[in-house]
């Protein structure tokens, strides 16, 4: 079955890539707004891109026309964010932040999370989540409806026994026990998995 994106509109051409770009890492984004109320939502168009800058990405879009979504407005106007990772654990919590509450709500008090706070920006980050990610704003990118927003990573909180050797990075995953997001409302975990090493081309014997 072929589907022509240029005859097709926006909300069908976001239907089909949520169903088909499978699984999706969820950034549960804790932001700040300029009266001090803390934010924290999900997003699922979301992933880390390079190293040197550390910088991850997000897909934020749009309440509606020309009214970016609270996260989006929140990183404008004081440039810092924390991305946490998800846990089975908290899956329950992070579905009532996805809620769309008006502006001025803070989620983590209707979803009764802890916070902790952040050694490099002055916004919290979930106090339970295996992963947070320290964030400053880089670059937005307009994409319709949507934006890129673009963060440098500057500190990362890892759950202390999901690391095996702090020295050489190595963490266990499976300890982190993250969700992922599938198409509609369901997600998946990441416990099963299997392993492929890769193939050195002094090894590969089935080319020439």
């Amino acid at each position: 079955m072929e589907f022509d994106f240029e005859k097709m509109g926006a909300p069908e051409r976001y239907k089909l890539l949520l169903a088909t770009v499978l699984p999706r890492p969820i950034a549960w984004v804790t932001t700040r707004d300029a009266a001090g109320a803390i934010n924290a939502a999900p997003f699922s168009f979301f992933n880390v891109f390079g190293s040197d800058p550390a910088t991850v990405g997000i897909g934020i879009g749009s309440k509606g026309p020309a009214e970016p979504k609270d996260t989006r407005a929140n990183i404008r106007s004081n440039e810092q964010f924390v991305v946490n990772l998800v846990p089975f654990a908290l899956a329950e919590q992070m579905r009532v932040t996805s809620i769309a509450f008006p502006r001025g709500v803070e989620e983590p008090k209707e979803a009764e999370l802890s916070l902790a706070p952040s050694m490099r920006v002055g916004v919290p980050r979930i106090a339970d989540a295996p992963v947070s990610m320290e964030c400053i704003f880089m670059q937005e990118i307009a994409l319709g409806s949507f934006s890129l927003v673009l963060g440098k990573i500057l500190m990362v909180h890892v759950r202390d026994e999901a690391v095996t050797n702090a020295a050489r990075q190595h963490v266990d995953a499976e300890k982190l026990d993250l969700i992922g997001r599938m198409e509609g409302g369901w997600y998946t975990r990441t416990r099963e998995r299997f392993e492929m090493p890769a193939i050195a081309l002094e090894d590969w014997k089935g080319k020439p």
